[in-house]
């Protein structure tokens, strides 16, 4: 079977716009959580959005499809490969995409068709020079890696050559006040599986990796990938993490990886009590409770769409420099079954990581990313 490698990347968000400028954010321990002010709620509430800036961009398009081709662009310049080849394959990763034409603009407006995912992704697509026909992936909050997956087989299956993944989410009123119905939102910047731990952050962030079947001098291996659903509930995900453990256990079967070959776990750590606590009982069950585990949501919040593709950037750049990041907001353990929680900046030999995301509906993804140098 196909080898897949991630050979490029771009992350957009309130903390910068490239990868890079993501990683110096990081290393400083800053957050793109602010206390907000704005129409999306009647009182301030904690979030890291984008300025107004970023998701400015080439008129004829939404600020969500703009933010999603500056993402893509960077990415591309960062990449040799010519694009406008049919071996390109193209997939947009997104919960609710164009969904806040529905708030601002009326049904006879003639601009309601937008908000389907699949002509946006046609339209980005065409601008972009991509001359396959778009995938989209909308799965809940395993969006991202679920896309990732989706093109590493095509990439496998001999479909492309190479696949741009992209992913972006912004945050409206609707999908605010979706999550408020749920008493889901944290009054505070959320605290992922800290034993005060009260509820979610909302982000915003557009992210691209561009999966290729070439291998370059700094890439990393995608080497495994899959997905469970536990029809648990809606919104509450499976109580005893045996769901989550099996895409655990069958990406680490598919990528020949054992539970003591795992360095790091980039978990989904949302900061909710029932999440944080399904995750780790899911990681005990794959037998990696002392496995140096992290949530990048204290810094980004939850991008939802790009989340995915957010966090397994970060980790495949943990991996390269060999770095391990800290949970924002963590301070005490508080999750039924302990789990190695990252607490400070430090240095470390990595070789592999376990990337893992769950969301409403009760799906689940994992993914194991591998340096190779």
């Amino acid at each position: 079977m196909n080898k897949v490698y991630v050979v490029a990347d771009n992350i957009l968000s309130p903390l910068g716009k490239d990868t890079s400028a993501n990683l110096s954010s990081l290393k400083n321990r800053q957050s793109g959580i602010r206390l907000q002010h704005s129409g999306i709620s009647d009182k301030p509430f904690y979030a890291s959005l984008l300025d107004s800036g970023s998701k400015s961009g080439h008129p004829s398009f939404t600020a969500f499809e703009n933010i999603v081709l500056a993402s893509v662009k960077d990415a591309m310049q960062n990449h040799e490969d010519d694009f406008p080849d049919p071996r390109t394959g193209f997939i947009l990763s997104s919960t609710k995409g164009n969904i806040s034409i529905i708030e601002k603009e009326p049904v006879h407006a003639g601009t309601w068709s937008r908000v389907g995912l699949s002509e946006s992704a046609g339209r980005m697509a065409e601008y972009l020079g991509i001359v396959s026909e778009p995938v989209v992936v909308s799965h809940a909050c395993i969006s991202g890696l679920l896309a990732m997956i989706t093109g590493m087989r095509m990439i496998q299956s001999g479909m492309y050559d190479q696949v741009i993944v992209t992913g972006a989410d912004l945050i409206t009123a609707f999908i605010f006040s979706g999550f408020q119905s749920f008493q889901a939102i944290s009054p505070e910047p959320c605290k992922p599986f800290d034993a005060d731990r009260d509820g979610i952050t909302l982000g915003e962030a557009a992210a691209t990796v561009i999966l290729s079947g070439n291998k370059t001098d700094d890439s990393i291996l995608l080497s495994g990938g899959s997905v469970s659903n536990d029809a648990n509930h809606i919104s509450g995900p499976s109580r005893t993490g045996e769901e989550l453990f099996l895409a655990i256990r069958n990406s680490m079967k598919q990528a020949g990886v054992k539970a003591a070959g795992i360095d790091l776990i980039s978990a989904h750590g949302t900061a909710t009590r029932y999440n944080d606590d399904m995750e780790a009982k899911a990681i005990h069950l794959a037998g990696m409770s002392s496995v140096p585990l992290n949530s990048l949501k204290g810094y980004y919040g939850h991008t939802l769409g790009a989340a995915g593709l957010v966090e397994s950037i970060i980790s495949l750049h943990s991996l390269k420099e060999n770095l391990l990041f800290p949970t924002l907001g963590f301070s005490s353990p508080g999750t039924e079954m302990p789990v190695n929680v990252i607490k400070e900046l430090r240095t470390a030999k990595l070789g592999k990581c376990l990337k893992t995301a769950s969301g409403f509906g009760g799906c689940n993804a994992a993914i194991i990313l591998e340096n190779l140098n």
